[in-house]
């Protein structure tokens, strides 16, 4: 088991993480319940003759419901129920999740292929996880390590650059596996003293509905977090609210144009922005900005400033420079080097006069 000792067992400490992450660090901690417990146990009536209109809407009335019950289990004014075989709000989710892989659109693409019937589209996946591996991992950020991370592959982008294209471009199979399985690895991982499971990539956004399940099977407390490029629905979106403890999204464009030319990724902008306010509104956000060369003006600059307009200066954020050319990367001129130590210092003079004061360090 992994002992969480020094830097690592302080950074819960830290007033920063403190100030960001408030609820995190209580799942963490074992003091607060994760949001898949508490969305577990919390009775929905409905049932399967329901129209799909119907059932969103009666998702989106009991998320406030949700809100409220949070709030009081937090401050210890209610208890969790045993609601013995009455389905929970977990199960709406299950359902709404059901009917949209049988015309996907769970990520911004919007394919509408069937996969429940073998269909499969842009992202490549099916009906079941394709594990590429699973591990108790060093290199997240502090407060998340050690993070129960489960690779799966396929992806709802293409990057030029990307640094896991063996993963995300099915250059392997992965493993084929069934979310009971998974829920065996995600106790696993708890025991081995995972503070969190990360669901990851590729991209988790193909396997939503697969997560969905996999929690419901899931029989410890851990924090959830989604590792996501953020090109996901709004119907995603919703699904993971009062689901996903923190959200680990990346912010990889500040325009359209550079999205769709080096990701493939046409409305990439519009999607992102939503996906980070809607995180922002029902769980915690910790964003990682890939710093580019070249990209500075057109993207780091711009998504720094709109953090801080839209989400406060306390946002956390992971300012990233470690990009490296992989993949297709030199069929880009710009993206074939690293970074000079110029890009590295006005990134961080970006952020300085954006007025970000929580930087992952």
């Amino acid at each position: 088991m992994w002992r969480l000792v020094g830097s690592r067992q302080s950074i819960l400490e830290d007033p920063k993480v403190k100030k960001s992450l408030p609820r995190y660090v209580g799942v963490v901690k074992g003091e607060l319940r994760p949001k898949f417990v508490i969305a577990k146990n919390m009775v929905v009536d409905f049932d399967s003759d329901t129209s799909t209109e119907d059932l969103w809407n009666i998702h989106r009335l009991v998320l406030d419901e949700y809100n409220e019950k949070e709030r009081r289990l937090d401050g210890l004014e209610a208890k969790l129920p045993d609601i013995g075989g009455a389905n929970s709000f977990l199960d709406l989710k299950l359902e709404l999740g059901r009917r949209v892989m049988t015309s996907c659109h769970l990520c911004t693409r919007r394919c509408s292929v069937d996969r429940l019937s073998g269909e499969r589209g842009y992202c490549r996946c099916g009906d079941e996880f394709s594990v590429s591996s699973c591990f108790p991992h060093l290199g997240e950020e502090p407060e998340l390590v050690p993070s129960g991370t489960i690779f799966t592959c396929g992806c709802t982008i293409r990057c030029l650059h990307c640094q896991n294209w063996g993963i995300s471009q099915w250059r392997e199979s992965g493993t084929p596996t069934k979310p009971g399985r998974v829920a065996r690895i995600v106790e696993s991982l708890k025991s081995q003293g995972c503070r969190n499971v990360n669901m990851v990539g590729g991209d988790p956004t193909p396997n939503c509905w697969l997560w969905l399940r996999t929690m419901k099977d899931v029989s410890v407390d851990i924090a959830t977090v989604w590792n996501s490029n953020s090109y996901y629905s709004q119907e995603t979106a919703e699904l993971l609210a009062s689901f996903i403890d923190l959200y680990l999204l990346d912010f990889k464009y500040g325009n359209d144009g550079c999205a769709e030319t080096i990701s493939d990724a046409p409305g990439y902008f519009e999607a992102c922005t939503r996906n980070h306010l809607t995180a922002d509104r029902h769980g915690e956000v910790v964003i990682r900005v890939l710093v580019l060369p070249g990209h500075n003006e057109c993207c780091t600059g711009p998504i720094l400033e709109w953090i801080e307009e839209n989400l406060g200066p306390w946002t956390r954020v992971n300012l990233m420079f470690q990009y490296r050319p992989e993949w297709r990367a030199r069929e880009r001129q710009e993206l074939g080097r690293r970074l000079t130590r110029e890009e590295i210092v006005g990134a961080l003079e970006m952020a300085e006069r954006a007025g970000l004061k929580n930087l992952v360090r």
